[in-house]
């Protein structure tokens, strides 16, 4: 479990880069290469990192209006570079991932992680908030599935 928490980690930062640049859709990949040769050279499972850039890339103007509306209040362009990603990923994983792969209170409690780590000092309530309120209209899973 610890691979799955870096890979999400260099994700994060790499989405983070590539946001802070302005979103030059084909440097996500290099950036995200160069990221894993820095910060976890040996990984195992690099498909799990690029599976998650990559579908945040691809779903980001679904991913991003779910965002906006769960926080009203807080215009997606205020929203810090962090946040904004952690989010990004958090919602991907819970939206478009499948709960087979990752299930929903994992891709929460993850994000919520990460923004902890990486983000400001309320940047884990913020998350929680807002990934409880997408999860909470999703419905919850049936236990029989």
């Amino acid at each position: 479990m610890a691979n799955r928490h870096l890979s999400r980690s260099i994700a994060l930062q790499s989405l983070f880069e590539w946001d802070f640049k302005g979103q030059a859709e084909s440097a996500l990949k290099a950036v995200t290469k160069y990221n894993i040769n820095q910060f976890a050279p040996g990984i195992d499972d690099t498909d799990f990192i690029f599976n998650l850039i990559l579908g945040v890339q691809k779903n980001q103007a679904e991913i991003d209006a779910l965002i906006t509306a769960s926080a009203p209040d807080w215009p997606l362009e205020q929203i810090t570079i962090v946040d904004r990603n952690v989010l990004r990923i958090g919602i991907y994983e819970l939206k478009f991932a499948g709960a087979a792969d990752v299930p929903p209170k994992v891709a929460i409690n993850e994000a919520i992680e990460l923004a902890k780590t990486f983000g400001g000092a309320s940047s884990g309530k913020f998350v929680n908030g807002v990934l409880g309120t997408i999860y909470k209209s999703m419905g919850e899973p049936r236990k029989d599935e």
